[in-house]
């Protein structure tokens, strides 16, 4: 089965933004274990950060992020792709068995209702609560004006 390409970006965006113990969890509680070769075994590296000022401007390199991929194929033969930020190979190699078991048909309905949509909430959940973090610190400027200086 062909999957398009937003669902799979999906998909691949909550398993690399999920925390280990998270993945780890969810995958014990549905009894995610299945056979599977490295193809490519976990490696780590580094990747070069791009970014834009105010997201318009001109490209700039602001420095490097240590970044962790894996590719595994399990016994049907489909092959799992993941890279996530950081040096968690378990991670990595989690992130791809997962990848692998979305292609399969007979897994990507149950797995997307309990397998991304909590790792989604989680993730949702982590930014609301950091964005919370940041907007109590947050500090406003303003001016006042004199009579004599409007």
């Amino acid at each position: 089965m062909h999957f398009d390409t937003p669902t799979r970006q999906r998909w691949m965006a909550a398993l690399a933004h999920s925390t280990p113990e998270m993945l780890r969890g969810r995958m014990r509680t549905l009894g995610l274990a299945p056979e599977y070769e490295q193809v490519r075994a976990p490696q780590t590296g580094l990747v070069q950060i791009q970014a834009r000022m105010g997201a318009t401007g001109e490209r700039f390199f602001p420095g490097d992020a240590t970044l962790t991929r894996a590719v595994v194929r399990l016994e049907c033969g489909t092959l799992g792709f993941s890279w996530v930020l950081g040096r968690d190979k378990g991670h990595a190699e989690r992130c791809a068995v997962c990848d692998a078991l979305l292609q399969d048909p007979s897994y990507f309905q149950t797995l997307m209702e309990t397998l991304i949509t909590p790792l989604e909430a989680d993730r949702a959940a982590r930014l609301t609560a950091r964005q919370a973090e940041v907007n109590a610190s947050r500090v406003d400027f303003f001016t006042l004006v004199r009579g004599d200086n409007a």
